[in-house]
């Protein structure tokens, strides 16, 4: 499947010659959006017909198109509606972007009219038309969020291994990018894996990722994660660290069994083995891996397991398990589509949405006590204000959250990282 050319969207003469490849190559617009937190100024008049021979002009300086979808039907005889898009390009500074926009139902685009705001769900991909064009569909491609926690994880659990001022050096620092880049690459390799087993479910669930809409193909996505899983694993080897390598190894070992669709494999299809690979990587390899490599590797120390290793060793297992139920709460439509019996298509949304909160707030009590049976004045400060300010922002996000929107649901399991993320900020001044 050939990747859209944006070129075309752009000069009004090729409107419908854009509007004929856009049906065929992005087939995003098939789809339920998720999300995209970025905002936009999005386009709010479209005049022209709605024929689906000839494709709408927006009414806007640059123009744009507007597509209609027929519904898909699965295998197992459940039906995905027919969405429309909007294709806007607009004027952002000096540089031409444009975005993509979905609606669940079809919108009432009569002669002149105005696109009402509560039919456009979202935003699903904005791009700019530049130099610097490759990096959009690279960045989703390595889904950020995951990067972004992998990386204040290992970094949080390399320091929980230094004991003095005088351990923070060019040793450490030596130590820690031997650690993590290979542990970012490893982690674009999972991803990466899961996007191209995943091409179809990603239609309906994730139409932005760059696979799914088409702007890779499976052979560029399958070179990406080859190459990264090759040089995750060359860094691992080259520095010599048996528990980097342990980790990386059995990262790789579970994210493949996770996501391929082999006999014996693609655990994801099974609630309980999807939830304990997430949880096996993010709450134990991801501790004991990095802080061994650490301690053991790099500060040539005892291998020590202190109080505080295990504490966000048993945090982190709460954390994952909400991690891999509540990643699944936007992602119904299309999981049920397709075979996936995540605990949210057996369970419902709303079951496993406030079983994720309920979790999560039983974890800050836990780390709010430990915090403050603390022998040091300022890790009991630190982790008792802390976690009560967690846990009291937590439960008023969830108060807001409308389990009937996707994009409300999907803005609430990104907010959720965002609290995994400040718990490894916390995590160093745990003593």
């Amino acid at each position: 499947m050939e990747a859209l050319n944006r070129a075309q969207i752009f000069n009004p003469r090729a409107r419908v010659q854009a509007y004929q490849q856009i049906k065929l190559t992005a087939q995003l617009s098939q789809q339920r959006a998720s999300i995209c937190s970025r905002k936009t100024t999005a386009f709010t008049k479209v005049v022209g017909s709605q024929s689906m021979n000839q494709a709408p002009i927006c009414h806007s300086p640059f123009g744009g198109v507007c597509i209609s979808t027929q519904p898909i039907c699965s295998h197992n005889g459940n039906v995905v509606p027919g969405r429309h898009i909007l294709i806007q390009p607009y004027k952002a500074g000096r540089k031409l972007k444009f975005c993509i926009l979905a609606t669940a139902r079809p919108m009432e685009l009569d002669e002149g009219s105005a696109a009402p705001a509560a039919d456009v769900e979202e935003v699903i991909v904005e791009a700019g038309v530049g130099w610097f064009d490759w990096f959009d569909p690279f960045s989703r491609f390595c889904r950020p969020h995951t990067i972004i926690g992998s990386a204040l994880g290992v970094t949080s659990v390399s320091l929980m291994a230094v004991q003095s001022p005088a351990d923070i050096s060019m040793t450490f620092f030596v130590g820690l990018l031997q650690a993590l880049i290979p542990a970012l690459c490893m982690n674009v390799y999972i991803v990466g894996l899961n996007q191209i087993h995943d091409i179809e479910i990603d239609k309906v669930n994730k139409p932005y990722l760059p696979l799914a809409s088409g702007e890779y193909s499976s052979a560029t996505g399958i070179a990406l994660v080859t190459t990264f899983a090759a040089v995750s694993l060359a860094i691992g080897a080259y520095v010599g660290s048996r528990p980097l390598m342990w980790a990386l190894t059995v990262s790789l070992v579970l994210g493949t069994a996770y996501s391929v669709d082999l006999p014996f494999l693609r655990w994801k299809r099974s609630a309980i083995a999807a939830a304990s690979c997430i949880l096996v990587v993010r709450a134990i390899v991801v501790q004991l891996g990095f802080y061994l490599h650490m301690q053991v590797s790099v500060f040539r120390r005892a291998a020590v397991m202190t109080r505080p290793l295990w504490f966000i060793t048993g945090f982190m297992c709460f954390f994952s398990i909400v991690i891999a139920l509540s990643k699944d709460i936007p992602d119904v439509e299309g999981d049920r589509v397709f075979g996936i019996r995540s605990f949210s298509v057996r369970m419902g949304k709303k079951r496993v949405f406030w079983l994720c909160v309920w979790l999560l707030e039983a974890a800050y009590t836990a780390a709010l006590v430990v915090g403050l049976t603390s022998p040091t004045l300022w890790t009991k400060v630190a982790m008792g204000v802390g976690h009560i300010a967690f846990a009291s922002i937590l439960w008023m996000k969830s108060q807001n959250v409308d389990l009937k929107s996707t994009a409300s649901i999907a803005a609430w399991y990104m907010f959720i990282w965002k609290l995994f993320y400040a718990e490894y900020i916390l995590i160093p001044f745990m003593r």
